[in-house]
């Protein structure tokens, strides 16, 4: 039997993203003979007309959109909002400002056509970046281990009913993607070959305030859910390594040095555990 698709994708005043990222899920294909596919775009919050965009939007055959209005700004909730509406065998969690490849949805969705609790993202590019420092953290970082091995899950991660099961509303944190992604052991996880493209924040403020968020993040994620912890396999940074980037790539070494020892001091700091950077 093919399995269904639901496409979530939670949007807080996301009008000057969302068109795009709908265009890009509905040229999607062609998707396996038989898949019924969906999309919920998850408007929380809004004040702008992200919620009117993507009722605009042009779907394509074999595709339903459904926008749901939710008046709090709150992710977690637009998310449980989401997953009480979905009607897939497979849950695909898109953030709003990411694009997709046309084919990463089949392969995701052939991935995970199991029985067993399967989760898998596709394969990450970081959009070309306008500012300076933006363009030299990103080379940088691209270059860390965690970007290329696993299945990392930031912008896009995807998961199976059976996976989906492991645990019910989400939890009020900040890293969904993070503890969605540690719900599953290192075997259970898988990357596909098609690729997303992922914005990273522009200017050295924004990647503070960002870098914060995900450390904050990461830390929330330790002290709640320790047990999760057993399911991090990304690999360390060995200081040879770090040295052969740094000699490679200087500008970027010092832009990502910067960045993390700016998250260390109150520079930039923010009362606001949601932020985005923009």
């Amino acid at each position: 039997m093919t399995p269904q698709v639901s496409v979530l994708i939670p949007a807080h005043n996301e009008a000057e993203y969302i068109g795009a990222c709908l265009r890009a899920v509905f040229a999607s294909g062609p998707l396996p003979t038989g898949m019924a596919a969906e999309v919920l775009v998850l408007a929380n919050g809004c004040t702008d007309g992200t919620a009117a965009l993507a009722r605009a939007a042009v779907t394509a055959e074999g595709w339903q959109l459904q926008v749901l209005e939710l008046p709090e700004g709150d992710k977690l909730a637009a998310l449980n909002a989401g997953d009480a509406a979905a009607r897939g065998d497979i849950l695909i969690y898109l953030d709003a400002d990411v694009l997709i490849a046309p084919d990463l949805i089949a392969q995701v969705a052939e991935a995970l056509d199991l029985d067993a609790p399967r989760y898998a993202s596709g394969r990450p590019e970081v959009a070309a970046a306008q500012s300076a420092v933006t363009r030299a953290y990103a080379r940088f970082w691209m270059r860390l281990p965690f970007f290329s091995s696993g299945a990392p899950g930031f912008g896009i991660f995807t998961m199976n009913r059976a996976g989906r099961q492991r645990w019910g509303d989400w939890p009020n944190i900040i890293a969904d993607d993070i503890f969605a992604r540690l719900n599953f052991a290192p075997q259970e996880r898988m990357q596909v070959a098609a690729s997303y493209s992922w914005p990273m924040v522009e200017g050295f403020r924004n990647l503070v305030k960002v870098r914060r968020r995900q450390n904050a993040g990461v830390a929330e994620v330790a002290q709640k859910y320790p047990l999760l912890m057993q399911n991090e396999d990304t690999p360390r940074v060995r200081p040879g390594k770090v040295l052969r980037l740094l000699l490679s790539d200087p500008a970027g070494f010092l832009a990502y040095a910067a960045v993390a020892l700016a998250v260390k001091t109150p520079l930039f700091a923010s009362r606001n555990r949601w932020t985005r950077g923009r």
